[in-house]
Order: structure tokens, then sequence, then C-alpha cells
């Protein structure tokens, strides 16, 4: 998951360098804040991946509990 987090974040790095460079700023500023978005893009997708696991990590675990509680059965009505 880790590359593909970074990868999107070259792509986007580059997208900007393209987007930048056509605006007619010079290369120093161009690299600079093409930096800064690939930064900003990166850390944003990273923080959204680790939740959206979280949440499936979360769902299967309920899952489990609720297949494991149907199995077993619960001591009340047994």
């Amino acid at each position: 998951m880790n590359k593909i987090v970074f990868r999107f974040g070259l792509l986007i790095f580059f997208i900007s360098v393209i987007i930048f460079s056509q605006n007619g700023m010079s290369l120093t500023d161009v690299l600079f804040k093409s930096f800064i978005v690939f930064f900003v893009v990166t850390v944003m997708f990273s923080i959204l991946t680790i939740a959206f696991i979280k949440a499936i990590n979360k769902a299967s675990e309920e899952r489990v509990k609720k297949v494991n509680e149907n199995l077993i059965g619960n001591q009340e009505h047994e």
C-alpha cells in the first residue's frame, strides 16, 4: 500500500511540475511548489488510506464476532 501512495504522490508531483512550468515560473519555484504539492498529497492520501484500512479491519472484526456468537451461542439462551 505504501508503494501505491508513493507512486500516486510522484504522479501528482510530475503533473504539478508540468502545470507550474507552463505558467512561466523559474525552475526553483517550480520544483519547490511541486515538492510542497507532492508532500501534502502524499500525507493526505496516507491518512486516508490508514483510515480506510482501520474501517475495514473494524468491520471485519465485528463480523467475525457476530459469526462466533452465532456459532457458539449465548449462554443465556442455551
